[in-house]
């Protein structure tokens, strides 16, 4: 016994299915967030780091980005009402399927960064303003005298 079944969702599923979102696309997902009485939209930019369960109706997406030198993850149900729309801003040829090794070099990245800069010791602190304040005593002598 065949039954014709007519799905209605609030999502266009035919167009979520043929956006072929894959690991290393970097993405614009656009989320509806309800406040009160009003809905609005933001944006969540970054890296899709990986994509599980296809195209069915549980298949997710992982979006990465790095905010204020923090990097925070959002994982993203494909067919979600919440989303208005998913922008492909660029495609990167990628030879894993799965790119969790981001977080690792992310991290290393950040120490390196953080070795590099100088270590300023407390005795070198105590000298730099003690250099600072006397040369404000003397362009404030200057000043009063011209």
């Amino acid at each position: 016994m065949a039954t014709n079944k007519n799905i209605i969702t609030a999502v266009n599923a035919d167009e979520r299915k043929a956006l072929a979102l894959r690991s290393g696309d970097t993405v614009r997902v656009w989320q509806k967030i309800k406040e009160r009485d009003k809905t609005r939209l933001q944006a969540f930019e970054g890296l899709v780091l990986s994509r599980k369960h296809g195209t069915e109706a549980g298949g997710t997406f992982t979006v990465r980005k790095v905010m204020d030198g923090v990097g925070v993850e959002k994982i993203f149900p494909l067919y979600s009402p919440i989303i208005d729309r998913i922008e492909v801003l660029r495609r990167s040829k990628v030879r894993r399927a799965k790119l969790y090794f981001v977080r690792e070099k992310a991290a290393k990245e950040i120490r390196r960064q953080m070795r590099r800069m100088i270590t300023i010791e407390p005795a070198q602190v105590a000298e730099t303003k003690a250099i600072e304040a006397e040369a404000a005593q003397t362009a404030a002598h200057n000043e009063a005298q011209s």
